[in-house]
C-alpha cells in the first residue's frame, strides 16, 4: 500500500519534508565526505535542490541550487542565503566559463522514467568542466524482501531500481571513479539503500537506454 495524496503532497512543504530528513541527511551524505576534499570544489550545481539543505556542505564553493519548486526556492534564499534558481534541469544552460566541477543529484532520479534520466543525465554531462565530476546519490530498490524494500515501494518516487539498472543508467553517461552502494540505518535496522556514483563525462555515450 502506498502512502495517501495527502501525504505526499504534505513532503511538498519545507517544513515536513526537513523534518523527514533530517534524521538521515549526514548518513545519506556520507560517502561524498569520504572520497572527496570539498574544501577543494570550486563551482556546485545541486540539481533538484529542494528546500536547500545540501547547502551547509559547500560554505566555500560558489554555489547554485536548482530546483521547478518555487516555494522550495523561496524557502532556500530566505533560510540559505546562497544563490538558488527555479530552473528545468533539462534545459539549463550556462556559458561555457561558467560550468560546473562538482554536479551533485541528491534522491532525484527515481521520481523520473528511464527516458527522463536519460535526458537530464546527458545534458549535465555537457555543464562539467573537463576536472568535473558528477555525484549521484539514490534510492535502490532491493532484490529481496525486507524492511528497506517495503520503504522503496512506499517512496514518492515511483522509479527505485535495482543497483545494477541504476549502474547502466550512470555508466551510459558518465565513466565510473566510485560505485558505492551503502545502508541508511535506523533504530538497527536498514531502512534504506542507497548507491553513490562519482564519474567523469563520457566522450561519446554507450547505446540508448530506451
Amino acid at each position: 500500500m502506498k502512502p495517501t495524496s495527502l501525504a505526499a503532497s504534505l513532503l511538498e512543504r519545507t517544513f515536513v519534508y526537513r523534518a523527514w530528513q533530517a534524521p538521515f541527511l549526514e548518513q545519506k551524505f556520507a560517502p561524498i565526505r569520504v572520497h572527496n576534499d570539498l574544501r577543494s570544489v570550486r563551482r556546485v550545481l545541486d540539481v533538484a535542490c529542494g528546500p536547500g539543505t545540501n547547502t551547509r556542505h559547500f560554505p566555500h564553493s560558489d554555489y547554485l541550487g536548482i530546483d521547478l519548486n518555487e516555494r522550495y526556492i523561496q524557502h532556500a534564499r530566505a533560510r540559505y542565503r546562497r544563490n538558488f534558481l527555479v530552473a528545468d534541469a533539462c534545459v539549463y544552460r550556462v556559458s561555457p566559463d561558467e560550468r560546473f566541477d562538482f554536479i551533485l543529484i541528491n534522491s532525484f532520479l527515481h521520481h523520473l522514467a528511464d527516458s527522463d534520466v536519460a535526458n537530464i543525465l546527458s545534458h549535465l554531462r555537457t555543464l562539467l568542466t573537463e576536472d568535473g565530476h558528477i555525484h549521484i546519490l539514490e534510492l535502490v530498490m532491493p532484490e529481496e524482501a525486507s524492511v528497506a524494500r517495503r520503504l522503496a515501494c512506499w517512496d514518492r518516487g515511483k522509479y527505485a531500481r535495482p543497483l545494477e539498472e541504476w549502474k547502466k543508467i550512470f555508466n551510459s553517461c558518465f565513466d565510473p571513479v566510485v560505485v558505492e552502494p551503502y545502508p541508511l540505518v535506523g533504530f538497527g535496522a536498514t531502512l534504506w539503500n542507497m548507491i553513490y556514483f562519482k564519474g567523469k563525462a563520457r566522450t561519446s555515450t554507450l547505446s540508448p537506454l530506451i
